[in-house]
């Protein structure tokens, strides 16, 4: 991926980032830069295709609507326009039950679910800056799914708004399937999320 003028003394923000050449993918936070690259590893399409395939058959017929990665979420400020947020990611997958928080150009504020698939080049920052903002921004439940550990962990926000120590679900353990608080009817079992990869 090539690497357009990112100065790191710079405080970018959705209008910089709209002008980045479209085959080049990129995150803001907090108006930092960061290149997603390299492509995620097969495994990671795998379950990002079969989460979503889950997700979308479940919110059929409902108001809510999942999308998949590549899709802008901008995450304004109180009272920001877009051009001035300077946060906007690409989660793997995420769900809004609001629809008018859904743009032509993505959605806008804080999905109602969240799912990022570790990787290696992306696992510190999914755990660490992502996991801080979809919590400070409303996120109401942040499934972490680690292909490595063949887990998954769901985090849900407290009373006090932080996120809670996370529910977690290995392949390994029969703890049986893990349900969504947010998506009436939705359950994963971690077995056939991850059945068949390498």
């Amino acid at each position: 991926m090539g690497n357009p003028a990112v100065d790191r003394g710079v405080h970018y923000t959705y209008r910089h980032y709209r002008t980045w050449p479209d085959e080049e993918r990129w995150e803001l936070i907090d108006g930092r830069a960061w290149a997603m690259s390299p492509a995620p590893l097969t495994d990671h399409q795998r379950i990002v295709f079969r989460f979503g395939t889950y997700l979308k058959n479940q919110v059929e017929g409902t108001q809510a609507e999942a999308f998949i990665a590549p899709f802008d979420v901008v995450i304004p400020k109180s009272g920001e326009s877009d051009d001035e947020a300077d946060t906007v990611v690409q989660p793997d997958l995420c769900v809004y039950r609001d629809r008018s928080k859904i743009t032509k150009r993505g959605g806008r504020g804080a999905p109602d679910l969240v799912v990022e698939v570790l990787s290696p080049s992306t696992s510190k920052k999914d755990q660490r800056e992502k996991f801080n903002l979809y919590e400070r921004s409303g996120v109401l439940e942040y499934w972490v799914v680690d292909p490595g550990n063949r887990s998954v962990c769901v985090y849900r926000p407290l009373e006090n708004g932080l996120f809670d120590d996370g529910e977690l679900r290995e392949e390994t353990r029969d703890f049986g399937p893990i349900a969504s608080t947010v998506i009436e009817g939705f359950t994963l079992e971690p077995e056939k999320l991850f059945a068949g990869l390498d």
